[in-house]
């Protein structure tokens, strides 16, 4: 474990809080030195380098493959099957009713491992299942992350034992999943084939995803400023088709877009419409 009063000084970490918030968007509190240290101490020792500043440098110079490695290394990716259950409660028994029998579209950013984006294909597969006939005109799920290693192993839609269990039922794990003879488990070929993953800056342009009729975007605005969450939200609003529906995490709430988005109490859970 690297020193954090050695190799981290009040201006290297100064210096590379700036340069995370500008090239990803991700805020970095004050007090989180011991969490740059123990995820770039490898990569540091690797590069030779001592000093945080001469790391923000060298990504400045070099960019690239480092500045990837760094994203990589610096973001959060926790998440499980059916994360606080009442999201996909509303989709199911609300908003797949109303959307029809025309072609349906849903963006899970933030997607990290997969379990956002292949929960909400499990949900629409279970609603087909319950309505013969519903949704005939196809549904696509676009899924983003910014850490590429991340959407590697999304793609892969292979699940460990621990995993596995994160939320998920023995029932649903029995219908939607293969059991490998490494032990792991793999999402069934429908359910993933609904899926697209793809890599996404939240920073960046929206335009080549296209429209959405869903979004979920949870437990990611938690780490960007308020002018940045304001900006993202309203260009996600600009995603949305009239009437499209927003998710926002637990601890997530939209203020000062009272004019673009209304909120829908479900009883339980929340969601926002576009007016």
């Amino acid at each position: 474990m690297l020193s954090t009063t050695n190799v981290i000084t009040p201006q290297g970490y100064m210096k590379f809080r700036q340069y995370l918030e500008k090239v990803c968007g991700i805020m970095l509190s004050d007090n989180k030195q011991y969490l740059v240290a123990s995820r770039l101490g490898k990569l540091l020792e690797r590069e030779e380098i001592t000093k945080l500043e001469d790391l923000v440098s060298l990504l400045e110079r070099r960019g690239g493959a480092l500045k990837e490695e760094v994203i990589n290394a610096m973001t959060t990716n926790e998440t499980l099957w059916f994360r606080d259950s009442h999201p996909f409660t509303i989709l199911k028994e609300k908003i797949l009713p109303e959307l029809g029998d025309r072609p349906i579209k849903i963006w899970s950013a933030a997607a990290s491992t997969g379990q956002e984006a292949y929960s909400i294909s499990m949900i629409i597969d279970e609603y087909k299942s319950s309505y013969p006939g519903k949704l005939r005109a196809g549904e696509k799920i676009v899924a983003t992350d910014i850490c590429t290693n991340i959407l590697q192993h999304a793609k892969q839609a292979e699940y460990d034992s621990l995993a596995i269990v994160r939320g998920l039922s023995e029932s649903m794990q029995k219908r939607y999943f293969d059991k490998l003879d490494s032990g792991a488990w793999k999402v069934k070929s429908p359910i993933r084939n609904r899926v697209d993953f793809r890599y996404l800056n939240l920073i960046d342009s929206y335009a080549g995803l296209g429209k959405f009729d869903v979004i979920f975007c949870r437990n990611v605005l938690i780490y960007f400023s308020a002018e940045l969450k304001l900006d993202i939200l309203t260009r996600m609003h600009k995603a949305l088709n009239p009437g499209g529906y927003l998710f926002l995490g637990g601890s997530e709430a939209l203020s000062g877009l009272s004019s673009l988005f209304e909120i829908v109490q479900c009883h339980p859970g929340i969601v926002y419409r576009v007016k």
